[in-house]
C-alpha cells in the first residue's frame, strides 16, 4: 500500500499527516519525519511506501482550524485499527468538542467504561492521527495537561487556541 504525505506549519511546529490515497488520515503529528509517523500506523493498514503530495481536503481543513475554525479537522476521515474499545474509544474523542476539554476520567464514562480510565488514557497515547483525533483534549483530574507524544508545549498551544 502507498500513502501520500504533506507537511505544514504550525505556530508550534512542522505537522505532517500521512493519508491513504482515499484521502483518509492515516497518521498524523508534529514532526517533518514522515516515518515516525508511518511506525505508529497499525501493521495492518500500515503503507510500504510514502509519497509527497498536496495535501489536498486535509490540508486545507488543517489550515482552516489554524486561523481559527475549530471544527474543520473533525469533517476528515481518519482511518485507524485495533481491537474494539480502542476504535470506539477514538471515535468518542472525536466528538469532544473544541474549547471544552474533559478529564480522564469523563472520558472513561463517554468511552461507556466508567472504571476504565487507564483503559481510555491509553488510547489516548496509541492514538496516531493526533488533531484528528483530538487525545490533546483529555486531561488529568486536577486539570493538569498529563502526556502527549507531540510535547507538553504543543499540547497547551492546542488548549489554548480552542479555548480562544
Amino acid at each position: 500500500m502507498t500513502a501520500y504525505t504533506f507537511t505544514t506549519s504550525t505556530p508550534v511546529g512542522p505537522f505532517t499527516v500521512l493519508a491513504a490515497t482515499d484521502h483518509a488520515v492515516l497518521a498524523s503529528g508534529w514532526t517533518d519525519d514522515p516515518e515516525t509517523l508511518r511506525v505508529l500506523i497499525h501493521p495492518s493498514l500500515r503503507p510500504d511506501h510514502v509519497v509527497a503530495g498536496d495535501g489536498g481536503d486535509i490540508a486545507a481543513a488543517v489550515e482552516a482550524y489554524l486561523a481559527g475554525d475549530l471544527t474543520a479537522t473533525d469533517r476528515v476521515q481518519v482511518r485507524q485499527a485495533s481491537g474494539p474499545f480502542l476504535a470506539h474509544s477514538w471515535d468518542v474523542l472525536r466528538t469532544v468538542p473544541a474549547g471544552d476539554p474533559v478529564t480522564y476520567t469523563r472520558y472513561a464514562q463517554l468511552a461507556g467504561r466508567p472504571a476504565a480510565v487507564r483503559a481510555a488514557a491509553n488510547a489516548c497515547a496509541r492514538n496516531a492521527a493526533a488533531l484528528f483525533v483530538p487525545c490533546h483534549r483529555v486531561l488529568r483530574t486536577d486539570g493538569s495537561l498529563g502526556g502527549f507524544r507531540w510535547g507538553l508545549p504543543v499540547k497547551r498551544w492546542l488548549l489554548d487556541h480552542e479555548a480562544h
